[in-house]
């Protein structure tokens, strides 16, 4: 199925009750082919709409030879206080241009 921006606008209902049928929607913006819209594929043991596994995502275990992140709490809580710590550096740097009243 092909879609322009302006079905995808005002006929979003019938583009989606395709994509559930299993057709790939290509949308087109002036005439050209910009995008294609697929269903998503779920491993049959999911449990809801567009559900799989953690593990099965891409992007999943990017950063698990990084040894900084071993613990995240701590690796945020010291992000967080070097921010703090910026915050507070610039707060005093402002107060003392001021002349004391």
């Amino acid at each position: 199925m092909n879609a322009s921006i302006v079905d995808l606008r005002y006929k979003m209902k019938d583009v989606l009750r395709a994509i559930d049928r299993g057709e790939t929607v290509t949308v087109l913006y002036r005439g050209k082919a910009k995008a294609k819209l697929m269903p998503v594929v779920v491993s049959p043991g999911a449990s809801g709409p567009g559900a799989g596994r953690t593990q099965d995502q891409p992007l999943f275990g990017l950063w698990k030879d990084r040894e900084d992140l071993a613990d995240p709490a701590s690796y945020v809580r010291n992000l967080r206080r070097t921010r703090s710590a910026l915050v507070r550096a610039s707060r005093n740097r402002k107060g003392s241009a001021k002349k004391p009243r």
